[in-house]
């Protein structure tokens, strides 16, 4: 059946957008309106003739609201296949009249969740009649039309205008955002269920889910398609939730790098001003500094050839100065907390620059699961969420580190957690030196990351490498001496590192040898 006229509604709604509207337009071409609750009482401030779905059913709604659409004569109204006679013949016996239109939208069981509602509350914003309503509908979309977004109110009402029906492509399309609705809302509560309200860290099902897709221009690559989702149910912010002021559409890769930026930089908020420069999704250029200006040119100065075309994340408000120094080079995106007028200004000049506004730097230190799809499964981790203090280090060597070397182990550390392994880190006064990522075996890390040092030292002119007394950070142990030996004979004087190699006491010796202080952390940061 190709077009449906509209002759009878039924209208509950949780979010009333659009509803008035909605009504008087029904309400104009004749279409009989049936609602419940809220609903019935905003159409009827708005002036307009409701039937009680109650009258409808013969029975009062009850159970404070819990049992009121629950009911054969809505039900079969909604289910009766029109163009069968025995569903037609149960009709007439029972004087089942037909539903045409549905309007629902649900419980915000989200939104009761997210401001911390007690438990009894959120169990009663678990909606039941409505998903039914829904489903029965979307179920019967041959003759029914179903509509749960009040996005789709105007076209709904475009259909309605030019003969009074809806068309079947139009029923198919809201039969299917429906169920995709009714699924939503099942995996929020599942997933409260399970990680909420039973603590589970792995549940026997898990929902995963996303709504809203932008469609990006491409993938990686061009002849892959990509789109961007945002989680339904409770989530951090990030990058998919920043505000864009200026530039291109970001592209897949760029949300990818920029993500990568933006975690990194999460660690220093609160602390000194600090710039990350990121390629690849790799840092390749991390510094505080007393001011911003003096941040970014020395985390530029780690490796200005990677940063070209880069992404920059800072942890506090980009100044002009800064602004002015990033455009400077060809730079893809910048993200900030916040942006001054005058990093604007700057900004505008370099059109096609991505500049965006994140607010708040998420945590961290959050929980949450990672899932990654393999052929015929999923990989499910905790985030590495995992950190160490000056107080959980273990000095392994006879020398033990000096106060500075030890404030830029830590800060190697930090960097390197955020680097693919195998991930080595040269840092010195809170600037990385070299950056060794992505290698097979830690001994070419090391030794990737002193050459790209000692490049940048002939590029400025200075008369060594930075790596010379330098702390150098590996994201898991050494296992064997000769990537500890790259480090020392790169300059560095301190290592740390998480230890746990059967062969420790042979790099330990090696370290001792070379005069080194080491620490371990017994903690590991891989990043595939």
């Amino acid at each position: 059946m190709s077009e449906v006229a509209i002759k009878r509604a039924l209208l509950s709604v949780s979010d009333k957008s659009g509803l008035v509207d909605l009504g008087k337009a029904l309400a104009a071409r004749g279409v009989e309106l049936v609602s419940t609750g809220g609903t019935a009482k905003a159409l009827r401030e708005a002036g307009l003739d409701v039937r009680d779905v109650s009258d409808l059913t013969g029975f009062p709604e009850m159970m404070d609201g819990r049992v009121k659409t629950l009911h054969p004569m809505v039900h079969g109204g909604l289910l009766a296949v029109r163009d069968n006679p025995e569903h037609a013949a149960a009709m007439e016996e029972h004087a089942i009249g037909a539903i045409d239109l549905v309007v629902v939208n649900l419980y915000p069981f989200e939104a009761t969740v997210m401001r911390g509602a007690e438990r009894d509350e959120i169990i009663e914003n678990i909606d039941i009649g409505g998903p039914s309503m829904v489903r029965s509908a979307a179920k019967n979309h041959q003759f029914v039309t179903i509509v749960t977004d009040p996005a789709d109110y105007g076209t709904l009402v475009s259909e309605l205008e030019e003969t009074g029906a809806t068309t079947l492509e139009f029923r198919r399309k809201c039969a299917a955002k429906a169920f995709a609705a009714t699924a939503a809302y099942d995996s929020m509560i599942s997933q409260w269920f399970a990680f909420g309200d039973q603590q589970q860290l792995f549940p026997d099902f898990l929902a995963v889910n996303g709504k809203a897709p932008v469609e990006l221009r491409y993938g990686e690559n061009p002849h892959q398609k990509a789109a961007l989702y945002t989680p339904s149910g409770p989530h951090g912010r990030g990058i998919a939730q920043a505000e864009q002021l200026q530039g291109k559409e970001l592209s897949y890769n760029n949300y990818n790098d920029a993500d990568a930026a933006l975690e990194l930089c999460a660690e220093f908020a609160g602390g000194e001003p600090a710039v990350v420069i990121v390629k690849h999704a790799n840092p390749c250029g991390v510094a505080q500094a007393s001011s911003l200006l003096d941040a970014w040119n020395e985390a530029l100065a780690c490796d200005s050839v990677s940063a070209f075309g880069g992404i920059v994340a800072v942890n506090t408000e980009l100044d002009g100065p800064t602004a002015e120094a990033i455009c400077e080079i060809f730079t893809e995106v910048v993200i900030a907390p916040s942006v001054s007028e005058e990093a604007k200004a700057a900004f505008a000049k370099k059109k096609n620059l991505r500049l965006l506004v994140t607010g708040d730097l998420p945590d961290p230190r959050r929980g949450g699961l990672l899932v990654k799809p393999i052929t015929g499964g999923l990989l499910v981790q905790t985030r590495d969420n995992g950190a160490i203090t000056e107080a959980d280090l273990k000095v392994v060597t006879q020398r033990a580190p000096t106060e500075q070397e030890l404030k830029d182990c830590l800060f190697a550390w930090t960097v390197a957690r955020h680097v693919k392994s195998n991930a080595i880190v040269y840092a010195k006064d809170g600037a990385t030196a070299g950056i060794g990522a992505g290698q097979m075996n830690r001994r070419d890390s090391s030794r990737i990351a002193a050459m790209k040092a000692a490049e940048a030292a002939e590029k400025y002119g200075w008369d060594q490498s930075r790596t010379v007394g330098s702390a150098v950070a590996s994201d898991a142990f050494f296992p064997f001496a000769d990537g500890l030996l790259a480090a020392a004979e790169a300059g560095a004087t301190a290592i740390i590192q998480p230890g746990g190699s059967i062969r420790d006491q042979e790099v330990i010796a090696a370290a001792d040898e070379q005069g080194l202080a080491m620490v371990f952390t017994g903690m590991r940061h891989f990043r595939h």
